[in-house]
């Protein structure tokens, strides 16, 4: 047991494959020894009582192959791993699931993947005020929406004229100008360009617009602000931006539980860089099982007894 102990020490900052070189044992040992530790302190955790969750899918592997995983934001530990992100496999975990008492439930921040909503739709009676969506996966759809409007535009005045102002800027529309480093002030060049008579200037201008529209206090004033933006995007005539709000439409609901709620996942979005970071140490892992409890080890808060 001392000898596990001082293995899982090791695992907390070191690969498996450099832990099993170090103590002359091999891969397969050293994931088990890891993984009795996470179902040993599994038996032992405690129910917590959760109020808010985050719930988001991580890639496990390459061809669109992911997990889903399930943060308590409070506490910021994961409560568990599962093996896809399929409405019925997270349906029977909340019917199923020791680990969380969801009585005092309050939020459940996601992306609009219709199988995560249907899976808390089945479940929670409230569900229509639990459920929020993240502010960041909304800014990526955007995101694709001003890409996708500045490539047709990119090709459209490469064929008329044989060059283009739009060229090599394609991340000079996706950065996020709150960011201090790359605030409007700092970006004259950009500036003067999304000022030009431009369809891919018209959907940054929109998608700038969005992102200022998630801290409301009057819920009143954010719907109507949110109304605004919509029918300009019904009238912008930028067939990818008006797909985006043709999306925040039919989710509209969730977004304004979003903003009354000030909930995001943008913490699950932190645990996501730790977890694909651990897959690269471990250079992939060959089984969901593995990966899961590689997540756990790290993320789960849990305690190994050292």
């Amino acid at each position: 047991m001392e000898l596990e102990l001082q293995i899982c020490l090791w695992l907390g900052t070191t690969s498996i494959k450099e832990v099993a070189e170090m103590f002359d044992l091999s891969w397969d040992e050293v994931a088990g020894i890891q993984e009795r530790a996470v179902n040993r302190a599994l038996a032992k955790r405690c129910t917590t009582e959760a109020k808010n969750i985050g719930v988001d899918e991580v890639s496990f592997q390459k061809h669109h192959e992911y997990v889903t995983v399930i943060l308590d934001k409070d506490t910021n530990t994961v409560l568990d791993v599962l093996d896809d992100r399929k409405a019925e496999t997270l349906g029977q975990w909340f019917k199923t699931q020791e680990i969380a008492d969801f009585k005092g439930l309050e939020s459940i921040s996601m992306d609009m993947w219709d199988p995560f909503i249907k899976a808390v739709k089945d479940n929670f009676a409230g569900w229509m005020e639990l459920i929020a969506f993240d502010r960041y996966h909304v800014a990526q759809h955007f995101n694709k929406a001003v890409d996708k409007v500045r490539a047709s535009e990119q090709r459209e005045l490469l064929a008329a004229y044989g060059e283009s102002e739009l060229t090599g800027t394609k991340y000079d529309w996706l950065r996020n100008s709150a960011r201090t480093d790359n605030r409007t002030g700092n970006r004259p060049d950009f500036m003067k360009l999304s000022r030009q008579h431009l369809r891919t200037a018209r959907a940054w201008s929109i998608k700038e617009t969005a992102s200022t529209l998630w801290d409301f206090i009057y819920m009143a004033v954010a719907e109507k602000r949110w109304k605004e933006l919509l029918g300009w995007i019904s009238r912008s005539k930028l067939e990818p931006v008006i797909k985006v709000g043709k999306m925040i439409r039919s989710y509209f609901w969730g977004i304004m539980n979003a903003i009354r709620l000030k909930v995001n996942n943008a913490m699950l979005e932190a645990r996501n860089l730790g977890i694909q970071m651990i897959k690269r140490m471990a250079c992939g892992f060959r089984n969901r099982k593995r990966f899961r409890m590689a997540i756990l080890f790290h993320f789960g808060g849990l305690d190994f007894g050292y």
